[in-house]
């Protein structure tokens, strides 16, 4: 089937924390050559209802069909009532949070043990409106991007897109859009952002089609291809 189609999904990839678009530039290259249409959004990061409300309206610039695709942070905003849209065909979250209503990023990510994200590795600066976090540099690797090249890494961690600390504290106000929505999950077994156990236990909840792969955080970076082979798997299923 064309991707030109008006009846074939186009693949909308949204970023989590502490990155920006590019960490999907691997998945877009094989998404396009396979003859996809994808588009990738840059989140503001300073609010998980105001990044949400965000995506709702870039989703409505979208023509037909979307399956909505997301990173780590970027699961609660795809998660969130308020991006909820009827040409969504499909949800796949990488490596990414799936909460339910009520529960916030950071209560998940304290439910199992093994996430090094924490006072530890991560400064918090203030801005005029807000407080950014990042992750030190130093820590970037062993905590977000283990599998990555050392000059890659080095490079993600120049360029990180800082999420307000309050948006990770924020809950969902209503049940979840993976409700009564396919799902697809990627669960990195060598994840020190987000413990392994959690991805299990989130994408277990939500009856998602699961795979593991043996990886770190930052796995659309490191390994582009499985990604891009779950997210088509979503494709072909929402066709």
């Amino acid at each position: 089937m064309s991707a030109t189609n008006d009846t074939t999904p186009t693949i909308v990839l949204v970023h989590g924390a502490l990155t920006d678009a590019s960490v999907w530039n691997g998945v877009i290259r094989r998404a396009q050559a396979a003859g996809h249409r994808v588009v990738a959004p840059a989140l503001p990061l300073r609010g998980l209802a105001s990044d949400a409300a965000y995506l709702a309206s870039f989703l409505e610039t979208v023509p037909g069909p979307v399956v909505l695709v997301a990173h780590s942070y970027a699961g609660s905003v795809i998660s969130h009532p308020a991006a909820r849209d009827p040409k969504v065909r499909a949800l796949v979250f990488i490596a990414a949070f799936q909460p339910d209503a009520g529960e916030s990023s950071a209560e998940l990510n304290e439910k199992f043990p093994g996430s090094k994200l924490g006072p530890a590795t991560t400064t918090v600066v203030a801005r005029p409106d807000g407080n950014d976090m990042y992750l030190e540099p130093e820590a970037f690797g062993e905590v977000y991007a283990g599998d990555v090249a050392p000059d890659v890494v080095a490079v993600m961690a120049a360029a990180q897109r800082p999420i307000d600390p309050a948006a990770l504290g924020e809950t969902l106000p209503a049940k979840a859009t993976w409700h009564g929505v396919p799902s697809w999950a990627l669960v990195s077994t060598r994840d020190f952002s987000l413990p392994p156990e959690l991805l299990r236990f989130t994408a277990r909840r939500a009856g998602s089609h699961t795979v593991e792969v043996e990886s770190s955080h930052a796995v659309p970076v490191s390994h582009p291809q499985e990604v891009t082979e779950l997210i088509l798997e979503a494709v072909r299923a929402g066709a």
